[in-house]
């Protein structure tokens, strides 16, 4: 007869074990958000959205020819209508063309750990060293042979430093005159920097950070890997390796839609396997980089 009873009391172990496992899994990964999130946006989707649920794969994981090293990061170029990226191993500034073919390579020196780049005016970009904070304002001309990081205007921030979890993703807000910087874990923040690159000799230097800690807790992704600002709209789009995501947030920092990189969704025939770069163009078009080097377009389907 225990031995009877024994078998209810294992199963309801074994069950409670399991839904403890289930919930800690849950709010590790941000499931349940991203559940009401999804169920949410499903039945009311957001009017003022850029409409990410409407974007469609057009080129889809094709090999960046001629790279050894990873790439990380992508930003848009308006004046040169070219895409720019970085490695992080044997540094380089790298442009590619809007079909992901590399059209100049660039070498880096002194800047340890490139892991983002951002277009921030005509021949300038901010590139950041992760492991050390820094955050390095780079001028490139059609005749430059190198970029060497004692020649350019840095700012280190230092804050909460952690190893290779440190600044992964930049965005640029052109109006606003805001660097938005992501760090990508433990903890996962965006910061907004202010006054940095300096662009007018006759004003004091003056850098003010911006942490706004009610925005960062909502959002439901388990980490950073790049940023996206749009100008049109004044949203921010975070991109999310490992939740294989793109989220968009609007002015004040709600989510209000996103974009699944999973297999399935968006006309993707499999997963990107490691999303480390987003960019917009100004047509609106989407383009991401995925470790290894592959590259990706995404173009919004009509109404």
């Amino acid at each position: 007869m225990r031995r009877f009873l024994r078998l209810p009391l294992i199963a309801l172990s074994v069950g409670l074990l399991v839904a403890l496992l289930l919930g800690v899994a849950g709010q590790q990964y941000r499931l349940f958000e991203r559940g009401w999130f999804n169920l949410k946006t499903w039945w009311q989707p957001a009017e003022q959205s850029i409409g990410l649920d409407r974007y469609q794969v057009v080129i889809e994981a094709r090999p960046i020819e001629g790279l050894d090293e990873d790439i990380s990061a992508l930003t848009f170029d308006p004046d040169r209508n070219s895409l720019f990226t970085v490695t992080n191993k044997n540094p380089e500034l790298i442009e590619l063309s809007l079909e992901g073919r590399i059209l100049r390579r660039v070498p880096l020196t002194g800047f340890g750990d490139p892991e983002a780049v951002e277009y921030v005016g005509r021949d300038s970009y901010v590139i950041t060293d992760e492991r050390e904070q820094r955050l390095i304002r780079v001028r490139l001309t059609a005749d430059t042979p190198f970029l060497d990081a004692k020649d350019a205007e840095q700012l280190t921030l230092g804050i909460g430093l952690n190893g290779n979890k440190g600044f992964e993703g930049l965005a640029y807000d052109q109006k606003g005159k805001r660097l938005f910087v992501a760090k990508e874990r433990d903890p996962m923040l965006i910061y907004e920097v202010h006054g940095f690159p300096h662009d007018n000799p006759e004003q004091p230097y003056a850098v003010h950070v911006v942490q706004d800690r009610k925005r960062d807790s909502k959002l439901f992704v388990r980490d950073l890997s790049s940023l996206q600002f749009d100008e049109r709209s004044g949203h921010l789009l975070a991109l999310s390796d490992e939740s294989q995501l793109v989220l968009e947030l609007d002015v004040t920092g709600k989510p209000l839609a996103s974009l699944s990189l999973r297999k399935g969704f968006q006309g993707l025939s499999q997963s990107v396997p490691q999303a480390e770069g987003i960019a917009m163009d100004d047509a609106g078009t989407l383009y991401l980089v995925s470790e290894p080097n592959l590259f990706y377009v995404f173009r919004k389907s009509a109404d």
